[in-house]
């Protein structure tokens, strides 16, 4: 993880030794004692707030590397408007509309109907998510901008300023912090293991031995095979080589016989595996993760406003949290129970 390290520089030492020089020549001692003096109190004054700046960095880069509970680091909520909100309300005419970055591919969470009323438009439960948070911060559920982004550049379309949001079963880890805000989570999950039923691999073991797993591109699921097949977790031949820009590409790499299992958040393994009958997921969950949804790193009262709307939309039992997971998901994940339930967020503090 990068830590950034504040070096102080100071300056204005000549300035220092012009001004004792100057007291030498006229050769009054006091003088040169007071100015000497003086000029020693302001560096040292200049000295220790640049190291009280200094150990305030490297607290807070301390904080970020000792990071272990990535999804406790998000803002408190709050309903005040800020600079970023502003931005967004400020846009001109058809243009002032929320930009998100969601999956079109991911079923029940964000993808295009073919046999809905209205031909091409986004649904899912991170769809209905985006409606929400459009309502509160425009007024209007539909003022919304989708911009279908691949796993690997949510990050960069954050950061290029090419979307305001990301709602895209997005994992809020340590390493992402340290590039965009999350809210607090909206959902919890874990890695699973997708094959064809068929199949002899049974989890997350061995029986993983000489298989080929596909994984997307810049997500969770890659980093923790790297880091697995590193320390010897995932045995030594099994082949991490193939991975792709989305999820739903790694369930037709499994179809075609090109790959022997997909790893995969067990929340979108589920809606896959109810895609195609043929295959299921393989053993227990073997991580812990949690969706939130990405903003850029300054945004904090927007930040704090979708927290303050993920509140109002777990407590709303009509047309909320609950009754998006009854509509989307249920069926898939039912046999999870700690999946049915939107988790408990918690809040860090800052000024």
């Amino acid at each position: 993880m990068r830590v950034r390290h504040l070096r102080a520089r100071l300056k204005g030492w000549g300035g220092v030794g012009a001004m004792a020089a100057a007291c030498v020549v006229a050769l009054v001692l006091a003088l040169v004692l007071t100015c000497t003096g003086s000029a020693a109190s302001r560096a040292d004054a200049s000295h220790r707030a640049g190291d009280r700046t200094t150990r305030a960095l490297t607290a807070d880069a301390r904080a970020a590397d000792d990071c272990e509970a990535p999804e406790k680091q998000t803002l408190p909520p709050s309903r005040a408007d800020g600079p970023a909100i502003a931005a967004i309300k400020a846009r001109p005419g058809e243009k002032r509309k929320l930009v998100v970055g969601v999956d079109q591919n991911s079923y029940r969470w964000g993808y295009r109907d073919p046999n809905s009323g209205e031909s091409g438009r986004l649904e899912g439960f991170d769809i209905d998510l985006v409606h929400r948070i459009a309502k509160d911060v425009l007024g209007d559920p539909d003022a919304v901008q989708f911009k279908a982004i691949p796993t690997d550049q949510r990050i960069p379309a954050i950061q290029d300023g090419r979307v305001d949001l990301v709602v895209r079963t997005m994992t809020i880890t340590c390493s992402r912090l340290e590039d965009v805000a999350f809210s607090a989570p909206y959902f919890k999950t874990g890695q699973q293991v997708l094959a064809p039923k068929s199949s002899p691999v049974e989890g997350y073991d061995e029986t993983l031995a000489d298989r080929r797993i596909c994984t997307a591109k810049g997500s969770t699921a890659h980093a923790k095979l790297e880091e697995d097949k590193k320390s010897g977790v995932l045995p030594a031949s099994t082949d991490i080589s193939t991975t792709v820009p989305n999820q739903l590409d790694c369930l037709v790499r499994l179809q075609l016989g090109e790959v022997d299992a997909v790893v995969n958040d067990g929340a979108l393994a589920a809606s896959q595996a109810a895609q195609d009958p043929t295959v299921e997921l393989k053993g227990e969950a073997f991580t812990t993760e949690y969706y939130g949804v990405a903003m850029k790193k300054d945004a904090d009262d927007l930040v704090r406003r979708v927290n303050q709307i993920l509140v109002d939309f777990r407590q709303d039992t009509a047309a909320g949290w609950q009754a998006s997971y009854t509509r989307w998901l249920s069926a898939t994940l039912d046999d999870d129970p700690s999946a049915s339930r939107p988790p408990a967020p918690e809040y860090r503090r800052r000024g």
